[in-house]
């Protein structure tokens, strides 16, 4: 994550992975083009769950599967919001990065990154920040913190949502 200070960051604890699809999906409802989220987490902490649940929210066809891009490193589901989908689990470097296209995505669409802390250089400046943690097999905790006023704006309607 960036060194960007959030003016509030939020901590949710969620009992499963159905809780964690919910909330996100939640937030896609919020989200429009331009809406940056970098998702950290160790693996199998519930990053692309949760990218689920947004592509549920942003109105992405349930018949069309959401996977991790790992070896696509991009993925696009047009809707409501067209949304991106990033991977940067398998870059060996930043000069990769630009072969993506991240600032023609920013620009059009809901973008999630999973592994944004690999380049977190490459995440605009106004973010929200997603960090899953393990607690245990079933039950993991949420960190969300912004950098910007959009994303602050996102934290508060995260911290406000009940689940």
């Amino acid at each position: 994550m960036t060194d960007r200070v959030a003016e509030r960051p939020l901590r949710l604890r969620l009992g499963s992975a159905e809780q964690a699809r919910t909330l996100a999906a939640r937030l896609g409802r919020e989200l429009r083009a331009g809406d940056v989220i970098g998702l950290t987490g160790p693996l199998g902490a519930g990053k692309t769950t949760f990218v689920q649940g947004l592509a549920t929210g942003l109105g992405v066809a349930p018949e069309r599967h959401v996977a991790s891009p790992t070896f696509a490193l991009v993925s696009e589901h047009p809707r409501r919001v067209d949304r991106g989908h990033v991977d940067f689990y398998r870059l060996g470097s930043e000069a990769e990065l630009p072969e993506l296209g991240l600032a023609d995505a920013y620009d059009r669409a809901a973008t999630a990154i999973e592994w944004a802390e690999r380049f977190p250089e490459w995440l605009p400046e106004d973010a929200l920040h997603i960090r899953l943690a393990l607690e245990t097999s079933e039950t993991r905790i949420l960190h969300a913190s912004g950098s910007g006023p959009r994303s602050l704006a996102l934290v508060r309607f995260l911290a406000e949502t009940s689940i």
